[in-house]
Formats: structure tokens, C-alpha cells, sequence
């Protein structure tokens, strides 16, 4: 039997490589000779770059750079293993992980570390980047990011601004002059699993702004500051970007992105054509994935959503294995064979996290021993 096993990460206690492992393990206690092909995926979030450089045989490279917070931070880049491409994850530079959350508020939050860890890629002579958004904990629109890439915004009295999400709601002109040429020669691919417009009731500071600390205050006023700054930026380069698809992904960092030329995608896509993971379901008999939490949004740009679509695409079964299910109408099943949590007993989330390993193992040996039941039964 061959196995395709392609989990999202279990956010919090679990990189997708963990938990493929896990589900490998959990597998092989049932069918010892099973050949199991681990593909550990993602969609534009935390775990990107990790999951890219397993696929590809790629490396790590370590930069300081500026953090979500203004201080100095240690990140990374990837580069792939297939070509002479950079990876950059936003999740891992301005994400909201690295922000405690009692100073989460998008008002004191800078993509500019950003905007520095492209140009150190551009630096090394990278010319293909792929940036995987997602995670972040900004809203500033992309304003840091670009002024750190050499474009300078200005307030109604001629004053440069500053970089953080505070300083976009005086943004009144901008000059791209100074942005790094070397970006006109780049190919900037940027993975996402949103499709968010900057702005309004679906945009950037209303869907996710909460999500990052901020009031409905705050939310009212980086919304109206973000509509302001985007006809800025439009104005100045006579093309428009802010209602595309992905604009309000990570804080309106696509809409910054889309500005220097790169071109939105979806993240699980991504990894999925990186990895060839259509061929490996196509010749698989059975597909597990799985995530953190599995509910509606797993059908839209989710990782295991995206798995379970190629799976039904070569009508091959895909189970779903995750560490919590909000799927009380049960949609889930429209994609999944079988949809499953790995929590087999009371317990809290914190436990829950801290024992994630065992209990994925286990759920997955769980499910796979009755899928070989079924199959011994004929009603496979």
C-alpha cells in the first residue's frame, strides 16, 4: 500500500514535518510494508519556508533583522533546493508569534524587517523570491516594508514618516523614486491563503485586525487610513491594486508586494507544484492530512483542503486528522473520507498541544486500522 501523507502544520505544537512524521508512525503500526511518501505542506503561513526546503533539499540562512516591534531579531531565509531561489516567510520576520500578547496592537507594528531581509536576498544575488504571507502581527498596508526597500512616504506638512502602523494614518504623499531598481529584474511570487481586499468590511484591519490586538476603534481608523494610503501609492504609480484578490493578506502586504510587482498566488498551490504532489496522490492509494483546527475555512486556500481536492480529483481517498473540528453541519465530509480529531479524552487545549505527538500517533494508528478493516471487509 502506498500512503501520501501531506498535513499542514499543527500550529502551536506540531511543524508539518513533525506531524508527518507522526502520522508516518502511526501508519506503519498497522501496515508494516506500507511505502509512505511524506510531503509536508503549508499555505503561505508559518512553516512555509520549513516545508519548501524539505521538499527541495534545501538550506537555512540566518540574517538579523528588524522585528515586528521595532528591536533587532534572528531569522531566515531558505533557499530552495532546486534552483537559485530565496524563501522568505513573513510569519518568521513581523509575525504575530514573536509579539507578546499584552503589546499585540497593529498601531506599534512594523513590516520594515521585511522589506530589509528582501533586500539582504537581493544583495546575494537572488533574483527569483517566493514569500509566503500569513501569521503576520502588522497592518501597516506594506509601509515599512517599502520604505526599507528605499521608497519614502511624507505627512500633510512634508515630514517623512515614520514605519510603524501608527504612522500610516498620516501618510499624505509618497516617492517611489528610490525604490531598489534591482526589484525591476525579479521575479517575487507571493504565496497566500487569503483573498482579502485591503480594504472595508472584508478587508485587511476588519478581518484580521482583532485577530492582532486592535480595538474597534483602531480597526475603524487603520481602515480608513490604508483606503487613504492605497490611492497614494496608486496615484503615484497609475495602477490600482487595492480591490485584488490578496491586497489585505498579512496587513495589506500583499497590496505592498503587488506594488513592486509580484504576483499573488495561492500558498498550497505553491507547495503543491514545488513538491509534485498531484503525481504522488494520483499513483497513492490512500491520502492522510491534517492541521491545527479543521472548520469552514479549510475548503478556502487551507492547506488540507487543497490535498483533499487533488485527492478527490484521482478519486483517491483522503482521511482529515486534526487537532480540533469546528464542523458541526459536517461539510467537511463533502472532501474528507473521514474527518477526525485527535483528542480522544477530556482534556484542555494546553494538554492537548503538550501531547499533541502521542496523540496523533495514536488517533492516526486509530483510524488507519479501521480503514484496513473496511478494506478486509470489501467495503473499500
Amino acid at each position: 500500500m502506498k500512503i501520501t501523507i501531506s498535513p499542514d502544520s499543527f500550529k502551536g505544537s506540531l511543524s508539518a514535518k513533525q506531524a508527518s512524521n507522526m502520522i508516518e508512525e502511526g501508519c506503519q503500526t498497522v501496515f508494516s510494508k506500507a511505502v509512505c511518501r511524506k510531503i509536508p505542506m503549508a499555505d503561505g503561513g508559518e512553516g512555509t519556508v520549513d516545508a519548501l526546503i524539505y521538499s527541495t533539499n534545501g538550506k537555512r540562512l540566518h540574517y538579523d533583522v528588524t522585528g515586528p516591534l521595532g528591536n533587532t531579531i534572528s531569522t531566515f531565509m531558505g533557499e530552495s533546493g532546486v534552483n537559485h531561489e530565496a524563501l522568505i516567510e513573513v510569519a518568521s520576520v513581523c509575525g504575530l508569534v514573536q509579539v507578546p500578547e499584552s503589546k499585540r496592537c497593529p498601531l506599534n507594528t512594523t513590516s520594515y524587517g521585511l522589506g530589509e531581509l528582501i533586500s539582504i536576498a537581493l544583495d546575494e544575488g537572488y533574483r527569483k523570491l517566493l514569500i509566503g504571507l500569513g501569521g503576520s502581527a502588522t497592518n501597516d498596508g506594506g509601509l515599512g516594508m517599502l520604505q526599507a526597500l528605499g521608497a519614502k512616504f511624507y505627512n500633510y506638512e512634508g515630514d517623512e514618516v515614520g514605519s510603524f502602523g501608527r504612522d500610516l494614518l498620516n501618510v499624505d504623499q509618497v516617492d517611489l523614486q528610490g525604490l531598489d531598481s534591482r526589484l525591476q529584474d525579479c521575479d517575487i511570487k507571493v504565496a497566500s491563503d487569503v483573498e482579502n481586499p485591503l480594504c472595508e468590511e472584508n478587508g485587511a484591519s476588519h478581518v484580521f485586525g482583532p485577530q492582532k490586538g486592535a480595538t474597534e476603534e483602531v480597526v475603524e481608523q487603520m481602515d480608513v487610513a490604508l483606503a487613504h494610503y492605497s490611492t497614494v501609492v496608486e496615484t503615484a504609480l497609475s495602477k490600482s491594486f487595492a480591490n485584488t484578490k490578496g491586497a489585505g493578506a498579512a496587513g495589506g502586504l500583499g497590496f505592498a508586494l503587488m506594488s513592486i510587482g509580484a504576483v499573488i498566488t495561492s500558498g498550497a498551490e505553491v507547495i503543491g507544484e514545488v513538491t509534485q504532489l498531484e503525481e504522488q496522490i494520483r499513483t497513492s492509494d490512500l491520502v492522510i492530512t491534517g492541521e491545527g483546527k479543521s472548520d469552514f475555512q479549510t475548503f478556502y486556500g487551507k492547506a488540507p483542503g487543497y490535498v483533499a481536492k487533488l485527492a478527490k480529483k484521482h478519486d483517491i481517498p483522503c482521511i482529515l486528522i486534526s487537532g480540533a473540528i469546528d464542523d458541526q453541519e459536517g461539510k467537511l465530509r463533502e472532501l474528507f473520507l473521514g474527518v477526525f480529531s485527535i483528542t480522544n479524552e477530556p482534556m484542555s487545549l494546553a494538554e492537548c498541544m503538550d501531547n499533541a505527538e502521542k496523540l496523533l500517533l495514536t488517533q492516526t494508528a486509530n483510524v488507519v486500522h479501521f480503514y484496513q478493516q473496511l478494506m478486509k471487509a470489501g467495503e473499500m
